[in-house]
């Protein structure tokens, strides 16, 4: 009997765990929604909900690339260090061109991941190591490109990108969305995508089985980089300046914690797009609530920090089961 019981409650704990990482981000973001709507004046008028959305689309779009790269069983901890070299090169070649100035930003962003994914799929460093080391030296190289000092910009055309909108949407939702369904339709429906689950699911068995594991790790970190480099000039448009600075700061945390929460594992092997979006929404929804409570913004990185050890715990339990 004791047994038996003892059965139901590792099974219940290991449903009710699966359940969490499935579906918890849906229910978060509803109840803290819900909550918003009740507590909170004028949550939902017009200039909030264009402000929440804003404000949410660089952390979603730095988190897809992450989740591609947790979805091999890695992590990208030089996100931020990238923004922030995107942010420092924009000024310097804006005298060219709006177009000549953002293709200089992706490929500093293509370069990066580069240099992460050759130093995880050919030197074979851990992905915390190597991505690392881009995380200090990324953000100290944009303070020399920049001279250490923050750059104006007065570019109409440029600024347009963080503050203009095309039918109503604002332009730096609609990049966040279209990259949303390329990174879904990539993840799901291509072989590219296929592969990269395979790999984060075992990574011997897919060497084994002729799978190009070292060019899909390279792609994913490129991927990334540019991701990272893209929502750069999207926050460097909208503060309408290179802040090389503060343009990233601790966005790492914040696109890992939305991906967990969304549903992919650290482990790898699985990729939850949508998830992942709901998680940067859910983090979006967090930072605005206390900070509307008149709580600093130092808690809501506690928060974010306790949710994402939650986040972890859950999947253990559910992987140990």
């Amino acid at each position: 009997m004791t047994q038996l019981s003892n059965r139901t409650v590792g099974f219940d704990r290991s449903r009710a765990a699966g359940w969490a990482q499935e579906y918890g981000v849906y229910v978060a973001v509803a109840v803290l929604f819900l909550a918003n709507v009740v507590f909170t004046e004028n949550f939902l008028s017009g200039a909030n909900v264009r402000t929440q959305l804003i404000q949410a689309a660089p952390v979603c779009i730095v988190a897809l690339g992450m989740a591609l790269v947790i979805g091999t069983e890695g992590v990208d901890l030089s996100v931020g260090s990238v923004m922030a070299l995107a942010a420092a090169v924009i000024p310097l070649y804006l005298g060219y061109g709006v177009v000549p100035a953002i293709l200089v930003a992706l490929v500093v962003g293509l370069a990066a991941g580069l240099l992460n994914g050759f130093l995880v799929a050919f030197l074979r460093i851990q992905p915390i190591v190597a991505t690392l080391g881009l995380l200090v030296a990324g953000r100290g190289l944009a303070l020399v490109i920049a001279g250490g000092q923050l750059k104006d910009i007065d570019d109409p055309n440029f600024l347009q990108l963080g503050t203009g909108d095309v039918l109503g949407v604002p332009i730096v939702v609609l990049v966040a969305a279209v990259l949303s369904v390329v990174v879904w339709f990539a993840v799901s429906r291509t072989t590219f995508g296929r592969r990269l689950v395979a790999i984060g699911d075992n990574r011997r068995a897919s060497t084994l089985a002729g799978l190009p594991v070292r060019r899909v790790l390279v792609t994913v970190y490129a991927i990334s980089g540019v991701l990272a480099a893209i929502a750069g000039v999207l926050a460097t448009a909208r503060l309408g300046a290179g802040d090389p600075g503060n343009a990233g700061q601790l966005m790492e945390l914040s696109a890992i914690t939305a991906v967990v929460v969304g549903g992919t594992p650290l482990s790898g092997g699985k990729v939850r797009i949508l998830g992942t979006i709901m998680g940067a929404l859910l983090m979006q929804l967090v930072r605005a609530t206390l900070i509307k409570n008149n709580l600093p913004d130092s808690t809501a990185q506690m928060v974010q920090a306790a949710i994402i050890v939650v986040a972890v715990y859950a999947t253990r339990e559910r992987s140990t089961r």
